[in-house]
């Protein structure tokens, strides 16, 4: 079963099954010697076959030297790692690990007795998981021994809130979350071996970060984030974040800001390079000098500028050794090398390999020209449907069909482990991830050289533009105070029109009485003068 996206429910964990993937338990520790015994106590407490554990646990210089438990795992190892930090810490017992899965666990986390079972049921069911427990954080006296009721000795206790927030909103991560990798945290996570190999270590030159910069890598090599509510710890004491989150954020996002392109809040300086890129665009460099240089100039100055370019062709070629100027044949590789050698965000290379850390990458034929803003509406589109790859149609003749790809490399790495024999990548990642075709009229592609109007002259641009919307904005200021005048104009016209008529309604009924009375008038005379002429008559008969 293939997980679309980052939605596992389609994934069927069996209750119960025979376990056999050796999991490695890495506990990096710095002095805390009475809670290392407790975690230790909670290991050999385990529902989860013993023999299929080993536990690491890496002293990271504390004075004195750690020591292990009499409580603890029969696979357990205590190793020592001078070099501080967490991430140096973890690293040695990476190193030392032999498990199919890497379960991380802090010195001060105690696990409920199915936890690391509740995690193994997932690995068991897809090779590519990263599953995290729910942690909860209990201000308890640490007792002298493991009690064997753990949820009365620490409750109450506080949960993981911002992990809670993110799987509540996020409907357990699987409404296609932009970062599902920030689950993965340190203190109860595990992962799949193959998928910390292909993402590779935690970066020791964070000083803070290093979790959620490798779930980055993880996420980037393939993974899909689990949690899993039945892993269930206790982690003695509140965490260095809930203490100090403002400045723990302050120092994090410092260094995370080169490494986790996804972040894009943390990239809101334009004429930044960063050390991950956000989009890789690799081009056929040995097309020819004039060819390679109209892709190459507008995507420099499209309004994606957080961009690397990788030109691919043989530049060992291109070397200065002695030839001749105009007619050797090898004259637009070397003056494409020479054109773009300093610019700091083109790369040559041999392969279209691009940077597996990268978000995204563009294949694109060199001499097509995308429009400014192509590139940005083409990687709105792959991030708001989750797509995994979207195909441009440039150009269809008898000849076949050219087309830009811009590939998630995140898709095509899942797609890769669960491709099935002579399966096209491309349908693994349609199952994956999803594929869309567009065309150029919706995302625009020339074979038309640039415009370029470099820095001074997009100044000029868009003052010219701010000093024409002022003029605009003026002349409608002026066109609405003459409406407003008018306006006033006509109310004051319709209310004359409003007295005249009350005036005129008045007059009518003045006359209406007056016309009422006089036929009242005439009536009475017409009745006498009938009466007078009946009176002669009855007086000429007699």
């Amino acid at each position: 079963m293939r997980v679309r996206g980052n939605d596992y429910r389609v994934l069927r964990p069996p209750e119960r099954y025979d376990p056999t993937l050796r999991v490695s338990v890495i506990v990096p520790a710095y002095g805390g010697q009475d809670k290392l015994d407790l975690v230790l106590a909670a290991l050999a407490r385990q529902t989860y076959s013993e023999a299929l554990t080993e536990v690491i646990v890496v002293d990271n210089g504390s004075t004195p030297p750690l020591r292990l438990p009499g409580e603890r795992p029969a696979g357990t190892r205590l190793i020592v790692c001078e070099t501080p930090g967490r991430a140096s810490a973890r690293n040695a017992g990476l190193a030392a690990a032999t498990g199919d899965v890497i379960h991380w666990l802090d010195s001060d986390v105690v696990l409920t007795p199915g936890a690391v079972e509740a995690h193994m049921r997932w690995h068991h069911t897809a090779p590519y998981l990263v599953v995290t427990g729910y942690i909860r954080f209990t201000e308890a006296p640490v007792p002298a021994e493991l009690p064997d009721d753990l949820e009365r000795a620490f409750e109450p206790a506080e949960p993981h809130a911002w992990i809670i927030d993110l799987v509540e909103r996020t409907n357990g991560l699987t409404d296609n979350p932009q970062r599902p990798f920030s689950l993965h945290v340190g203190g109860a996570t595990s992962v799949n071996a193959r998928l910390v190999e292909a993402a590779g270590p935690m970066d020791d030159e964070l000083i803070l970060g290093q979790d959620t910069e490798m779930g980055y890598r993880l996420s980037q090599a393939g993974a899909v984030f689990v949690p899993e509510p039945a892993a269930r710890a206790y982690h003695l004491g509140p965490t260095m974040r809930m203490r100090d989150k403002q400045p723990i954020d302050r120092v994090s996002h410092a260094f995370v800001a080169d490494r986790i392109p996804s972040y894009r809040w943390l990239r809101s300086n334009p004429g930044r390079q960063w050390k991950v890129p956000y989009v890789t665009v690799v081009l056929d460099g040995t097309a020819g000098y004039e060819t390679v240089r109209a892709t190459v100039d507008a995507l420099l100055a499209g309004t994606v500028p957080d961009i690397s370019i990788v030109l691919v062709g043989p530049w060992d070629s291109a070397g200065r050794e002695r030839r001749a100027p105009l007619t050797d044949p090898g004259l637009d590789l070397l003056l494409v090398h020479g054109h773009y050698q300093y610019e700091g965000r083109v790369r040559f290379a041999s392969t279209g390999e691009a940077d597996p850390a990268v978000p995204f990458v563009l294949r694109l034929p060199s001499g097509w020209v995308p429009g400014e803003d192509t590139l940005a509406k083409l990687l709105d589109l792959a991030r708001d449907e989750g797509l995994g790859l979207v195909n441009v149609l440039l150009h269809e003749s008898a000849d076949g069909v050219r087309t830009a790809r811009l590939e998630r490399a995140s898709a095509f790495a899942r797609a890769r482990i669960v491709l099935r024999p002579e399966e096209c990548l491309d349908d693994a990642v349609d199952d994956v991830s999803g594929v869309s075709w567009v065309e150029t009229e919706s995302y625009p592609f020339t074979t038309e050289p640039p415009v370029v109007l470099g820095r001074r002259g997009a100044l000029r641009a868009r003052t010219e533009a701010q000093d024409e919307a002022a003029r605009l904005a003026k002349e409608a200021a002026k066109e609405a105070e003459r409406l407003r005048g008018q306006v006033a104009r006509w109310r004051d016209e319709a209310a004359k029109w409003r007295k005249s008529a009350v005036e005129l309604r008045r007059e009518v009924g003045s006359l209406r009485r007056q016309l009422a009375a006089a036929k009242r008038a005439q009536q009475g005379l017409r009745v006498v003068l009938s009466t007078t002429v009946k009176r002669a008559l009855g007086k000429g008969r007699r």
